[in-house]
Formats: structure tokens, C-alpha cells, sequence
């Protein structure tokens, strides 16, 4: 079962495309563009659409989703977390 969708392998965030992913379930994740696999362990309950990290990241890295820079890391995030706004923000403002 795919349970989130990443375009390309440099990305560090997918988008998780099921509902009730809990902490500590095992997460296949499908990446498009090479059509390979990936997996990570969630570390916490993430909503559907929202994003899971793949990899850690620390304040003012990049976050990179769909091969492109989407913003920067505002709080420590590990592998497995859920990000979103409270963990990450635009470089846009």
C-alpha cells in the first residue's frame, strides 16, 4: 500500500495520501518520477495531504517538494514528523 507520494528522490517532505496514519506505522512511499520505492517510520499521526519528513532537518534548511525549493525549516524536524506551517515557512515572507 503507497501511503505518500513524493515527484522526485531529492525531495525531503511527501505528501501523505491516506487516512489515519498513526505514530510508529511503517509508511511505503512511491517516488513518481523514477518509480521506485521509499519507506519511513511515522513519528507522529499525520493528516491526510499534509506532509511527512524523510529525512531530518534543521532550521534554515531547505525543504524540497515536487523537486522544488518550497521553503525553509523553522523548528527541528526528524524523519517521520509531520510538516507543516508549524515547523516550516515560506521564503516568499
Amino acid at each position: 500500500m503507497i501511503h505518500f507520494v513524493l515527484h522526485d528522490a531529492k525531495d525531503t517532505v511527501a505528501v501523505v495520501v491516506v487516512e489515519g496514519v498513526k505514530a510508529g506505522a511503517e509508511l511505503e512511499g512511491w517516488i513518481m518520477d523514477e518509480d521506485k520505492s521509499t519507506s519511513v517510520q511515522a513519528r507522529q499521526d499525520i493528516p491526510i495531504g499534509h506532509k511527512v519528513a524523510l529525512k531530518d532537518m534543521n532550521p534554515g534548511d531547505t525543504v524540497w517538494k515536487y523537486g522544488v525549493d518550497m521553503g525553509k525549516v523553522t523548528a527541528p524536524i526528524k524523519a517521520g514528523e509531520h510538516a507543516h506551517v508549524h515547523n516550516i515557512k515560506t521564503k516568499r515572507w
